[in-house]
This record gives C-alpha cells, sequence and structure tokens, in this order.
C-alpha cells in the first residue's frame, strides 16, 4: 500500500498526461462533484427518454461520486484530479476507488459527448474511419459488434492509441485513461443506461445512439493533431 508521500510523488509524473483525457468539464476540487448535465432530461429523447436520463444521472451517476467522495475521506486520492485518481487506483490495486472514479468519470464524458440531433463525422474523423474501419459505417459496425461482446455490464470505447483508432470493450468501470489510451466516444452498455427504453435490446439501443445522439464533432475534437 502506498503511503502519502509515495503517492504524491507518484503523481507528479502523470499529471499532466492525464489532463489530455479530460471531457470539456471544470474539474472541482475534492470532494468530487458531479458535473451539471449539460443539457435537459428530454433532449435525447426518444433515443434516450427523460426518464432514462433522470435515473442514470440523477441516481447512478450521483451515486458514484457520492461513494467515491465517501471512500478517500483522509486519503493522498482527495487531493488528486479524477483521472489521476483512476490511474493511481488502478495501478496500485484500489478496486472499490478505481471502480467508482471510472464510473464518475466514465459518466462524465457520457453525457458531454451527446447532442439532441446527429451532428455529422467531420472529415478528419471521417478519414481516420476510412482507414482503420472502411468508413464510418465500418466504425459503427466495430462499436455495435464490441458492445453486444461485452458479457454483462461495462462499455464500448473508442479510443486513439498509437495514431490509430481502436474499439475496445471493457468490463464494469473500464476506462480507457487506465489503459493508457485516448478516449474518443464510449457508450454505456450497463442495464441502466437503456433498459426502460429498449428492454433487452441492447444492439438496436447502441446503433440508434450512434446514429442519432452523438455528436461527432466532439469526438474528432479528442484526436491528437
Amino acid at each position: 500500500m502506498m503511503d502519502r508521500r509515495t503517492l504524491l510523488v507518484a503523481t507528479a509524473g502523470t499529471a499532466a498526461a492525464a489532463t489530455l483525457f479530460r471531457p470539456n468539464i471544470a474539474r472541482a476540487a475534492a470532494p468530487f462533484q458531479q458535473p451539471p448535465l449539460p443539457y435537459d432530461e428530454s433532449a435525447l429523447a426518444p433515443t434516450i427518454s427523460a426518464r432514462t436520463v433522470g435515473l442514470h444521472y440523477g441516481k447512478h451517476h450521483k451515486a458514484y461520486f457520492d461513494k467515491l467522495n465517501a471512500l478517500v475521506v483522509g486519503k493522498p486520492y482527495a487531493e488528486l484530479s479524477l483521472e489521476e485518481v483512476i490511474v493511481k487506483a488502478k495501478d496500485a490495486g484500489d478496486a472499490a476507488i478505481f471502480n467508482n472514479a471510472g464510473q464518475a468519470w466514465n459518466h462524465n464524458y457520457y453525457w458531454e459527448q451527446f447532442k439532441g440531433g446527429p451532428i455529422p463525422a467531420p472529415a478528419a474523423l471521417s478519414e481516420a474511419a476510412e482507414r482503420d474501419f472502411g468508413g464510418m459505417d465500418g466504425l459503427k459496425k466495430k462499436i455495435v459488434e464490441t458492445a453486444d461482446g461485452v458479457f454483462g455490464t461495462g462499455w464500448a470505447w473508442l479510443v486513439e492509441n498509437g495514431g490509430k483508432l481502436q474499439v475496445l470493450g471493457l468490463k464494469d468501470a473500464g476506462n480507457p485513461i487506465a489503459e493508457r489510451k485516448t478516449p474518443l466516444l464510449g457508450i454505456d452498455v450497463w442495464e441502466h443506461a437503456y433498459y426502460l427504453d429498449w428492454e433487452n435490446r441492447r444492439t438496436a439501443h447502441v446503433a440508434a445512439v450512434l446514429d442519432q445522439r452523438v455528436n461527432w464533432a466532439f469526438v474528432a475534437s479528442k484526436i491528437s493533431a
């Protein structure tokens, strides 16, 4: 187990890198605070209903922040950014802190990447998708297949890795930051994300979200220059 001095010293080397992964939400000092939802709860309907958004954001997302704040009391993690907590907790094997920090951050990013209507892919993203997946349709197909392949709970992530696009299926609180990959798009495949609206039709939900609600300009903005 790392003491306070060891953890803070180790953090210094990764702090700059962690800023690359932050969504466009200002970081609050500890205790960690859930950012406001960036639109009305009904903005994503009917693809994601107001009822689902209210439950997902107001109950599940909030709970991760509440639990994380309870877990970091009196610990060096309370002085770190959320991104730094994810990396340090994963490396240290602090599963409870990693799970709640990862899910808190995952959901921050999740809400930021959506709009009330489809936003076409900018040229930079279209070109990268053509190179790595044969086009945007191929990219979406890979995300849907990967989401379907996540057993139980988890996420399907589009990431940038070594200058190329890659799709990852990660279990539970799986987070690209902990994998040292740059997150571009995250699709939540926990049942609370879709079951009220789509019941057990997970792949239909994912396909609809990709076609109707993803702000592809936001996704493209995360690709390294």
